[in-house]
């Protein structure tokens, strides 16, 4: 009887922090043989009763696999934990959060060191790991060739998204998300304060709130498409002008409830600024390139 053998990738994972955890527990539910290692060998211990290998240092760790995954705590762990180990034929996925700036950097000392380099930026919590229907992704970047050959593995935990072969194009992707997502929250607590003091249920704002937010995200597109063409009157429903003038309305409103302006001041600042200096008709598009140095 033919019997289905394919063998599963190897992996090393280094670092067991929540994120490293489930990163963890996921390869090994999927089959995946896993050696990890982490500075307090106390996290290693319930992944040792579901089957990892436990190594007793780094570079034990990183010769028993070509894939070599990482998830530390910040760049200069990285640099640490991976002083004493040889890289060389070794496959470096680097999951830590980074600056752009750090993920170049890191890419080119791995490849003084014999491997190669994929950077990557997880667009997840670690509940979100190993759970399809959660949406949550891995923004990669570097070696596109590297990213093919682990693709199917790097997929397991999460989804996969390629963005191009600059190793810092991974942070990058991960911080202009995630700051768009603090824009979000900030807006959000402002209307929150702005009800604080009433009687108004917040519970019964929420739906509203999340619906007004989901509905006015398609803008992006618009504002996407300016920016290429270069044209930032195109599409405009409601001109820089329009929506100049009705911003003292905002900061009459936040003082008479005793809120605090400072989360939409300074873009309506901003907003102000470029309407001196452009055109009444165009979108918000050109506070963008107030911002750019």
């Amino acid at each position: 009887m033919a019997h289905n053998t394919v063998e599963k990738t190897s992996v090393t994972l280094l670092g067991l922090g929540a994120m490293g955890t489930a990163l963890a527990r996921t390869w090994l539910s999927a089959g995946h043989p896993v050696t990890v290692w982490n500075r307090t060998p106390a996290r290693a211990a319930a992944l040792a009763a579901q089957g990892a290998r436990v190594a007793d240092g780094a570079a034990e760790a990183v010769a028993a696999n070509t894939l070599v995954v990482v998830c530390l705590l910040d760049d200069a762990s990285v640099g640490e934990v991976l002083a004493g180990a040889d890289l060389t034929d070794r496959d470096l996925v680097n999951l830590t959060t980074s600056t752009p700036a750090e993920a170049r950097a890191r890419a080119e000392w791995a490849r003084e060191r014999g491997a190669r380099y994929l950077d990557g930026g997880i667009m997840a919590v670690p509940p979100m790991i190993g759970v399809p229907e959660a949406g949550g992704y891995v923004f990669y970047s570097g070696s596109r060739k590297l990213f093919e050959r682990h693709r199917e593995t790097l997929g397991v935990p999460a989804g996969t998204t390629y963005v191009g072969r600059d190793a810092g194009f991974a942070a990058l992707h991960d911080v202009a998300l995630l700051s768009a997502m603090y824009g979000m929250f900030a807006g959000a607590a402002h209307a929150f304060a702005l009800i604080r003091k009433e009687d108004i249920d917040p519970v019964s704002l929420a739906p509203l709130l999340a619906d007004w937010l989901v509905a006015m995200a398609p803008a992006v597109h618009q504002t996407a498409d300016q920016l290429r063409s270069g044209d930032y009157t195109k599409g405009v429903v409601s001109g820089l002008a329009m929506q100049v003038a009705g911003t003292p309305t905002f900061l009459s409103t936040a003082e008479q409830q005793g809120v605090s302006p400072e989360l939409l001041s300074p873009y309506f600042e901003l907003m102000r600024r470029r309407l001196a200096e452009g055109s009444g008709e165009e979108d918000l598009t050109g506070v963008i390139d107030l911002l750019v140095r």
